[in-house]
């Protein structure tokens, strides 16, 4: 999937409910469903803990899902992004190129923010046809 394509499918999350563990736009998404619906994987029904998770297991099931990984740094159009939002707490993001689409339970729906997102980045992903030559050999941090 192209960049523009995971971008302009974010945004059309935009508006939709939070709800933690949501698959649908109508009935409400939480992260890593948004993170599902920008990139076209359907079906996919990963089992996971974003509160007091392990940052390796969320990298594996991004992985599973057929993200490349690619090295942690400023976020191109498209790319999903892994942060650190709290001490036990991880959170996906959809970089746009000036700024975020995420779920935002807070605020409790999904929302694009200008500018860079003001967690630590411990991951960042694109699809396979935007990754650069030599693939997923990106450097991750914990």
């Amino acid at each position: 999937m192209q960049p523009d394509d995971v971008v302009a499918r974010a945004r059309g999350c935009v508006g939709a409910p939070f709800r933690a563990q949501g698959r649908s736009v109508e009935h409400g998404l939480d992260c890593v469903g948004l993170a599902l619906i920008a990139f076209g994987i359907e079906g996919q029904r990963p089992r996971y803990a974003l509160r007091g998770g392990e940052v390796s297991a969320v990298m594996a099931m991004i992985a599973d899902a057929g993200l490349v990984a690619v090295a942690v740094g400023g976020a191109a159009a498209g790319d999903l992004m892994l942060h650190r939002a709290g001490a036990q707490h991880l959170h996906l993001t959809i970089a746009t190129g000036d700024g975020y689409v995420h779920a935002c339970g807070r605020i409790g729906r999904v929302v694009e923010v200008r500018g860079e997102a003001p967690w630590v980045v411990v991951g960042r992903w694109r699809s396979p046809e935007k990754s650069s030559p030599g693939g997923g050999g990106g450097s991750l941090q914990d």
